[in-house]
């Protein structure tokens, strides 16, 4: 056994070698967490949950820190500190990486394993939180405390509903179960209700236990089914309750060491179909004990006395189990090393006792001892009988291989064991599975020589009665149904034949001969005694349906009594159509792959439990009409529920009304021929052939008879239909005559009116003519007037233009001259302007050159007056420079002072320097002047040029003036 210490590690492996579980103890690795402070000290874990894969767990310790396992990757992480206890664990969320917890704050919070961040904070409970359920889907989860359930949105968060109860009754455990929308509640007073989870509508609540072994439930476990419920409290006994039913079915006692039950989980196999068989019980002294609740046999346990364990959970596909011992660790189970024992063959001696059947029984009756070395069945009503067994090892084996083995070196037992795992064959094998349990003997030969016999005469018109859109489909099934037909008479006037082969026609439409031996073998051993009442319904097998049904579901056949509905209705349709009128293909294959894989009685026990499974429509209808529809059509049903309660009915069912005592087992076709078929009264067969030969022949005659007679009938018919055409013809002939002689007297009527009419319009036309010819000549004279009316103006029009002409030319000469006379003006008053200008040009100039002597002059004298400036500067320095000498002269004495007076008077006379500098440059600022005026004037110059130029027009305007009012006076 591996040890790992998580001590401070974040993350890291959790096994460093291929784990190797033993038998004896099968754990594969046990988990510890020390720490590693001053004062080191022991972790203990107080959940662990598993997700829904089964490979990861995760786990918290009371300190909050809860860690993932990765069973597959062989790592842990480190992906929440909570800094408090979790009192409830759960990861099997619709978002995988996310898992609810439950603190001792008693609020529930959602993480995240990858990024480790809070999803959400829940809060609402006012007691620690003990239970976490989640439902099938992901969506919804609901948190049990002892004095309330809460359920929860899971997308968004909120609280959905909450159920509260009083103070005197508690709360045990609330949780979904498995695979349905439905909730269980447990309470402590013992009673347990079932209720809807979208409207919380209250479906059931189970009854009370037996007065003699009534216990307190504490703890509480289901079937993956959502069958089976467990319970169990502070007694060695366990209770069995069947959810369908809601009922008791089993006492369980555990052995005497065992005083309470603290945990029950049942273990989950992969080939059960759900139907969980084996369960674990975890006692209080800290062993978690497994058994099988069908044989009541210990298979194994775990834990032990010194390390007992406190909680175990299981992973959802029973391969690991997750206990928290006592001392705070965490061992991890595999489940194939603990019952590596148990899975080897079975001891040479077995005892096999019939179940009791669900009947109502005492608290006595029920009980079942658990042992660890053989089984032990209740003991039985005087009622039952017990059938017992003793089989020998060899004849055992002999007996059980001759059995189980099969063709292409397959075993029937096993493909059994495969098909209750997962419900059906794999699609790709099925036909050759089909094949091998069937024992098809492949008669190439036999099956040709049937064929050979063509088209049998019963099928010839087959596609009347049953028009299939496939013409190949057709002709299969025709050529199946004859080869049926020539192999036994029988077949020929089965009526439902067609409605029988065809599922199987078509599944089997490109290998006519497996068609044909699967229906003959199905007919020979699943349709035994069907044909003991021909052409009647098989009456015995119906009463066997209805004996069945009887035991299991009085209520549903009082119903069909009381509606007059037999069992030629609720289960001859079913039969006779081998279920393919209700079921789809997929549902169809996965009946047969369970019909074929059992007792022929399998599929009576069919019949039964399609009604069973659809009591709760069939109790709803009251018109035979709609039972009929209701057998005849498809209905909304699962059928992986009706194969379940088929082998419920199969396991539960007495012997004494059991089909199988009447059924004998299968027997295959036998190679080389086919073997003959005469399970059915033949003298009725033989007496319907020949009434039916006779009437054939009867029929013949008659329809010769008949032919003969239609033949006369015809001839008869012609001749009569020919007179009568000839009559109609010449009838039609002297109607035509008539006709043509009205239709000629109407013409010369029509003829005369025409030349009436011709007469009147030639009148009226030559009146028009002489009325056009005079007013062709009063028109003819008015245009000789008007013509003349138009030379007439035409002349005086000449004339006055003429008279305009002389007019115009006069005007014109008058305004030649004119405009001769204001041109002689004009130009005369253009030479005034020019010469106006040239005199204010000239006297311009004038002022130009007097303006420039006046600058010239004052530039002179502003010349002389700095030079007059600068002498005086000149003198006054020079005066200055004399009298600093003689100063010099006279105080030689004062070293110091006059030195340095003498260098201020210096530095006092430089200013005057840089001015007289500034004087003598006064030329250049008044050449600067001089040049300003010039500017100036050129500036001026262009708006009088302007002046001069608007007075000019100005003058012309007024010549144009004065040259137009004569002429316009003129005019």
């Amino acid at each position: 056994m591996q040890s790992t210490d998580l001590g401070n590690k974040e993350s890291g492996k959790i096994w460093h070698r291929k784990p190797s579980p033993a038998t004896r103890d099968g754990i594969i690795v046990n988990i510890i967490h020390n720490t590693s402070d001053y004062r080191p000290k022991v972790l203990r874990f107080l959940n662990v949950a598993f997700d829904g894969t089964g490979d990861c767990l995760i786990a918290g310790d009371h300190q909050g820190n809860i860690y993932v396992f990765d069973l597959c990757g062989n790592r842990f992480n480190l992906v929440q500190r909570t800094a408090q206890a979790c009192t409830a664990l759960a990861f099997n969320l619709r978002r995988k990486s996310e898992f609810l917890v439950a603190l001792a704050d008693y609020s529930i919070k959602c993480f995240d394993t990858v990024t480790k961040e809070l999803v959400s904070w829940m809060r609402g409970h006012e007691s620690s939180v003990f239970s976490i359920s989640v439902h099938a889907s992901g969506r919804y989860a609901i948190t049990t405390s002892s004095d309330t359930a809460q359920l929860w949105d899971l997308d968004t968060f909120q609280r959905k509903r909450k159920l509260n109860i009083r103070q005197s009754v508690g709360i045990q455990k609330v949780f979904f179960l498995p695979l349905s929308n439905t909730i269980l509640s447990c309470f402590k007073d013992n009673s347990i209700f079932a209720w809807e989870c979208d409207t919380l509508f209250c479906k059931y609540q189970l009854p009370a236990p037996p007065e003699s072994s009534s216990i307190l439930y504490k703890v509480f476990a289901v079937t993956r089914d959502g069958r089976i419920l467990a319970a169990g409290g502070k007694s060695n006994h366990l209770h069995l309750w069947c959810l369908e039913a809601r009922q008791l079915f089993r006492i369980i006692q555990m052995p005497t060491k065992v005083r309470a039950v603290r945990h029950l989980e049942f273990l989950p196999d992969s080939f059960d179909a759900g139907s969980n068989q084996v369960l674990g019980v975890l006692s209080q002294d800290g062993i978690m004990r497994f058994i099988n609740t069908q044989t009541c046999k210990l298979l194994f346990e775990i834990g032990s006395l010194d390390e007992g364990i406190s909680s175990a959970v299981i992973s959802p596909h029973g391969r690991y189990i997750a206990s928290i011992v006592e001392n705070g660790s965490l061992n991890i189970y595999s489940v194939q090393a603990l019952t590596q024992e148990i899975n080897k063959p079975p001891p040479p001696l077995v005892k096999v006792i019939e179940d009791l059947p669900k009947n109502k029984l005492s608290s006595s009756d029920l009980k079942m001892k658990v042992t660890s070395g053989r089984v032990q069945q209740p003991a039985k009503s005087r009622e039952s009988k017990i059938q017992t067994r003793i089989l020998k090892q060899d004849v055992t084996g002999n007996f059980e291989s001759k059995k189980n083995e099969l063709p292409d070196g397959l075993n029937k037992k096993r493909l059994q064991i495969l098909l209750k795992g997962y419900g059906e064959y794999p699609t790709k094998y099925r036909m050759f599975i089909w094949r091998s349990l069937l024992q098809l003997p492949e008669n190439h030969t036999a099956f040709s020589s049937l064929t050979d016999k063509g088209t049998h005469v019963a099928f010839l018109n087959l596609q009347k009665k049953y028009p299939i859109k496939s013409r190949k489909l057709l002709r299969v099934l025709q050529r199946t149904l004859s080869a049926l037909a020539h192999w036994s008479v029988i077949f020929s006037d089965t009526p439902y034949l067609p409605l029988l082969a065809f599922p199987f026609v078509k599944l089997f439409q490109n290998n006519q001969l497996i068609c044909f031996e699967v229906i003959a073998t199905l007919i020979m051993n699943w349709c035994q005694h069907w044909f003991e009442y021909f052409p009647n319904p098989p009456i015995n097998i119906l009463s066997m349906i209805e004996n069945v049904l009887a035991f299991h579901d009085k209520e549903l056949l009082q119903h069909f009594i009381d509606h007059d509905i037999t069992s030629q209705l609720y289960a001859w349709p079913l039969l006779e159509t081998v279920f393919s009128e209700v079921l789809t293909r997929e549902e169809w294959l996965k009946l047969f792959d369970n019909i074929f894989s059992n007792h022929p009685s399998f599929l009576l026990m069919t019949v039964v439990a399609y009604n069973i499974c659809s009591r709760v429509p069939l109790l709803n209808c009251n018109l035979k009409d709609d039972f009929e529809f209701f057998f005849h059509h498809r209905n909304n049903l699962d059928i992986n529920v009706v194969i379940r309660q088929v082998y419920h009915l199969m396991e539960t069912t007495p012997t004494a009304i059991h089909p199988d005592s009447m059924l004998h087992v299968f027997v295959a076709l036998t190679k080389g021929q086919y073997p003959v078929f005469n399970q059915y009264p033949k003298f009725i067969v033989d007496y319907q052939t020949q009434e039916r030969e006779r009437i054939r022949n009867d029929e013949l005659d008659y329809l010769r008879e008949r032919q003969t007679v239609e033949d006369m009938q015809a001839e008869v018919d012609q001749q009569r239909v020919e007179d009568e055409a000839w009559y109609q013809k010449q009838e039609l002939l002297r109607k035509a005559e008539e006709t043509r002689r009205e239709m000629l007297l109407q013409e010369e009527e029509k003829m005369i009116q025409q030349r009436q009419r011709l007469a009147a319009a030639k009148r009226e036309l030559k009146i028009k003519e002489m009325h056009l010819q005079d007013a062709v000549r009063r028109r003819f004279l008015k245009l000789q007037q008007d013509q003349r009316e138009m030379e007439l103006r035409r002349l005086d029009d000449e004339i006055g233009r003429k008279n305009l002409t002389q007019n115009q030319e006069a005007v014109a000469k008058e305004m030649r001259a004119d405009a001769d006379a204001y041109r002689r003006k004009v130009d005369l008053e253009e030479h005034m302007f020019h010469q106006l200008i040239e005199a204010g040009e000239m006297q311009s100039q004038k002022t130009q050159k007097w303006k420039e002597a006046e600058g010239k002059e004052f530039d002179l004298r502003s010349a002389k007056k700095a030079s007059a400036l600068s002498d005086a500067s000149r003198k006054w320095f020079l005066k200055q420079e004399i009298n600093a000498a003689v100063e010099h002269a006279d105080n030689l004495c004062h070293k110091e002072k006059s030195r340095f007076h003498n260098e201020q008077e210096d530095s006092s006379c430089l200013p005057r320097t840089s001015q007289l500098n500034d004087t003598s440059e006064m030329d250049p600022s008044a050449q600067i002047s001089l040049n300003r005026r010039a500017v100036e004037w050129d500036t001026s110059g262009p708006n009088l040029i302007e002046k001069v130029r608007n007075l000019r027009q100005r003058l012309t305007a007024q010549a144009r003036h004065r040259c137009q009012t004569p002429h316009l006076l003129a005019t």
